[in-house]
């Protein structure tokens, strides 16, 4: 179970909102972090949570396919994204980096920024805890579910090969 309150984003959150290209020279998660949707507000970073929640509109993720951005997203102490959709590169990017994501339709009508939010990753049900409205999100599948508790690919592959 994923647990948090949400920060709320509209459609086409592009990657270059999500971490601006100046931060590109680290991998550094928790730096990347400290940056993360700055040029929407300069101080999200500062007052998102651990284990908060992005909620956002369609497309989240769109433009170039750097994979800063679901970094700098983890790296914040964002638990998961729901979105109505992603964009493809985004989506595969998010999973690699060991980053949750839910698409879920009527989302960005029916939850607000500042609800307080649980995604059970198995089901994908979600509950609004401030409102009572449920959603639906297709569950993350196992394999998915095991790249994200390693952290991502990478580190899914090392722990594999020490295995």
């Amino acid at each position: 179970m994923l647990e948090g309150t949400v920060w709320k984003f509209g459609d086409n959150v592009n990657t270059d909102v999500i971490i601006p290209a100046t931060y590109l020279i680290t991998i550094d998660m928790d730096e990347l972090g400290k940056h993360c949707v700055e040029g929407v507000d300069t101080t999200f970073a500062e007052k998102v949570g651990p284990g908060d929640i992005i909620v956002a509109g369609k497309n989240f993720g769109c433009g170039s396919s750097r994979e800063h951005a679901p970094m700098a997203i983890k790296g914040a102490g964002i638990s998961c994204v729901i979105a109505e959709s992603f964009a493809r590169i985004f989506f595969r990017n998010a999973f690699n980096m060991g980053l949750a994501i839910f698409e879920a339709s009527g989302i960005s009508q029916g939850i607000q920024e500042g609800d307080r939010v649980m995604v059970n990753q198995d089901t994908g049900e979600i509950m609004d805890h401030t409102n009572g409205k449920r959603f639906f999100a297709n569950p993350i599948p196992p394999f998915m579910q095991e790249l994200i508790e390693a952290g991502g690919l990478m580190s899914y592959v090392l722990d594999k090969r020490r295995a």
